[in-house]
């Protein structure tokens, strides 16, 4: 029988098939490579378009801090103004009070009793005086708590003292009446 050599067949394909498995190897490297930078670039240039809308969106985030800081002030500036307005819209409702405070006084005034101050905290009044007797202060108290405009009279001091020196000197009670100001509800009405 006749004796065939296929090695060198079989090596000549075994070296082809090599070849073929390197190209092949090398072709998907090529590919692999090629796709991992294409892959980066396009992520790259999504990250960086990404950027810049952020960029556009600080840009305006920064303008519309800078819009509600003005808003803020100018709502301060608005509360302001309306406590002001409300100071003065009291002051023009009370602006006759003090009127019939002062005409209250004098209504209320017994005969024989002086008045060398008045104070007004607030709607506290603190009313000062001479009286020539004790009992003038009592009816000065009692007109007060009759009053429409002045209530809860509330006596602080009375101190007798002498106006003149001797025994003929007359004597006058010194007085300091704390009353609260009043406006009746009827009153308030007439003058809005």
């Amino acid at each position: 029988m006749p004796r065939i050599n296929l090695l060198p067949w079989r090596d000549e394909l075994r070296t082809y098939r090599r070849n073929q498995f390197y190209v092949a190897l090398g072709g998907a490297a090529v590919c692999a490579a090629a796709v991992i930078g294409i892959s980066y670039l396009i992520f790259d240039s999504i990250i960086s378009h990404q950027k810049g809308r952020n960029n556009i969106l600080q840009e305006e985030i920064e303008v519309l801090n800078i819009k509600i800081e003005e808003i803020i002030d100018l709502e301060d500036k608005k509360d302001r103004l309306l406590a002001r307005m409300e100071i003065i819209e009291q002051l023009q409702r009370s602006r006759p009070g003090i009127v019939h405070v002062f005409d209250e006084l004098v209504q209320t005034l017994p005969n024989g009793v002086y008045l060398t101050s008045v104070k007004q905290m607030g709607q506290r009044l603190e009313i000062a005086g001479s009286a020539e007797s004790n009992t003038r202060v009592s009816a000065l108290m009692r007109n007060i708590d009759k009053s429409d405009w002045l209530m809860d009279p509330d006596l602080e001091v009375v101190e007798v003292k002498s106006s003149r020196s001797g025994d003929q000197g007359s004597r006058a009670s010194e007085f300091t009446v704390f009353a609260v100001q009043a406006s009746p509800e009827e009153s308030e009405e007439d003058f809005e």
